[in-house]
């Protein structure tokens, strides 16, 4: 196997402009998005590099919040997207709809909105964050017992939630179900914005509590963004793009008969980041998961990649138990762990988390085989790191090798920016690897 560590093409030249997102590319890309979704302008690039047309399939096999998926529908680029977490999928769907009228759409909204403050104000409550605007708790709506479990304590305070609920009421049971989607992703977003507790510093934790908070006021000024979005890009070339929900290490049963020309995608990391924490809020509320049971379903359609989101019964570790490198870091990891008597349940996962990650990474690269175009290019995203006991996991250059053991070529493995390591100051480098897949 071989790589150049190169760019072969104009990236940004500093780390603030490679994931600096220009206003032209926020219409559609900022209805929702995660912290650390990369730029659109980094998917241009690769579908400029693939030599990707009209007549191409993209594939986005981590789709997550769309970014690639978007960008290819922004461009006139047939896409399909695999998310498997509820709400990145949802997410992902909605901001590839542009059928909705953006004028009706504002109508609706507003209607929504009168409907859900007559019925706030029936019970002494405004919308507005008013000293006073209630005292007694006792009657106000709340979540099951078993959905509020699932929620980081503090997530929400009691008054943002009865708004809240109060406001989903009116939507879900409007009889026009036609903006039902975009009224809803407007919402999820103001959950995690401007109406819950969170902060995202990258990682999910809780800001300041507030007691009060608008709710309907900043829905709806995020349904007009939309609104706006939607009068514009109606205007552009419309490739057509899919989004399913699943498993992204079963691809070729997702797609079965599709054929892809390129892949352009972000897999999750190795490390200790939950995405079902930090999209726990909005997955609630809106009701895509309402009990352990439920969310343990959803764990377990995505590649392993922190300690929260293992199982007895995993064996995609299988998968790499004769590759050296990645087996001499497990064992590193464990060794550090006995030496530094860390006991608990999660630290004693961290040998076995790291092997389960590329294991899945390796059968999602076994599953694309049968589905990829000859001569079709692939690109992940992926980022070093060291979140196990400071042990350092070179993600890229491993998955480049195990992509090598499965019959692909590895083009490159390009820089695309550095960061900061958090417990140990050292340079990650975030790199993009290029492969080819000859058939």
């Amino acid at each position: 196997m071989t790589h150049v560590n190169l760019n072969l093409f104009d990236l940004p030249k500093t780390n603030e402009e490679a994931n600096k997102i220009g206003p032209s590319d926020l219409p559609v890309h900022d209805w929702y998005r995660f912290v650390l979704s990369f730029p659109p302008h980094l998917v241009r690039q690769y579908i400029k590099k693939f030599g990707l047309s009209d007549k191409s399939l993209l594939l986005d096999p981590f789709c997550g919040t769309g970014t690639t998926v978007v960008e290819c529908k922004k461009n006139g680029i047939p896409a399909i997207g695999i998310e498997a977490l509820s709400i990145p999928h949802f997410a992902s769907t909605v901001k590839t709809d542009w059928q909705v009228d953006p004028q009706e759409l504002r109508r609706h909204a507003n209607q929504i909105a009168e409907k859900a403050t007559d019925n706030l104000q029936k019970n002494g409550i405004q919308d507005d964050s008013v000293p006073g605007n209630i005292l007694d708790h006792n009657g106000l709506r709340t979540l099951s017992a078993e959905s509020q479990r699932l929620l980081l304590k503090n997530s929400i305070s009691p008054i943002p939630l009865h708004k809240t609920l109060v406001l989903l009421d009116e939507i879900k049971s409007d009889g026009e179900t036609r903006f039902r989607n975009h009224e809803l992703l407007a919402l999820a977003k103001a959950l995690v914005t401007t109406i819950g507790n969170l902060r995202f510093g990258p990682e999910v934790g809780l800001g300041m509590i507030k007691q009060d908070s608008p709710v309907i006021k900043p829905w709806l000024t995020n349904v007009e963004t939309m609104a706006r979005d939607l009068a514009t890009v109606s205007k552009q070339i419309k490739a057509q793009v899919e989004v399913y929900q699943g498993d992204s290490r079963n691809a070729h049963l997702i797609l079965q008969s599709k054929r892809i020309d390129g892949v352009f995608t972000s897999p999750p990391y190795p490390n200790e980041k939950d995405y079902t924490r930090t999209t726990r809020l909005e997955m609630v509320l809106l009701g895509f998961v309402r009990n352990i049971s439920e969310l343990r379903s959803l764990k377990k359609r995505m590649v392993r990649s922190n300690t929260r989101g293992v199982y007895k019964e995993d064996q995609d570790d299988e998968w790499v138990s004769q590759h050296t490198e990645i087996q001499r870091i497990a064992t590193e990891i464990e060794r550090r762990r006995i030496e530094q008597n860390k006991t608990s349940g999660f630290e004693r996962l961290y040998h076995r988390v790291t092997t389960l990650y590329f294991g899945g990474i390796a059968q999602h690269l076994a599953s694309l085989r049968s589905i990829l175009k000859p001569g079709a290019f692939l690109g992940y995203v992926v980022g070093d790191q060291a979140s196990y006991l400071r042990v350092m996991i070179r993600t890229g250059q491993l998955i480049a090798q195990i992509a090598d053991s499965l019959g692909y070529k590895v083009e490159s493995i390009d820089l695309f920016r550095t960061r900061i390591a958090t417990a140990t100051g050292e340079q990650l480098r975030e790199e993009v690897v290029v492969l080819r897949w000859a058939g």
